[in-house]
């Protein structure tokens, strides 16, 4: 299991549409794939439901967690989409 923390940047957070664009870059790899947020709490970064379920806000720190096959390059995947703002 590979983990990162990374702070969420763009300005509206997770909401529907950076959200989809997360869950399609997860949906890439055949790793499990979740993130942490909310001192504890994970969630399936897989799923649309999910991760638009876990609220998260422009400036809140999520620590995404991949496991199984191809997982670091999934892990540098996931960060960098993030990174990048998640598409706006």
């Amino acid at each position: 299991m590979v983990k990162q923390k990374v702070v969420i940047t763009n300005p509206t957070g997770l909401h529907l549409r950076p959200a989809g664009i997360f869950c399609n870059m997860a949906s890439r790899y055949d790793c499990r794939i979740t993130f942490m947020y909310d001192e504890g709490t994970i969630a399936n970064a897989k799923s649309v439901l999910s991760v638009l379920g876990a609220c998260i806000k422009a400036g809140d720190e999520i620590e995404i967690q991949c496991d199984g096959e191809g997982e670091e390059e999934a892990l540098a995947a996931m960060v960098k989409v993030v990174e990048d703002g998640l598409g706006e």
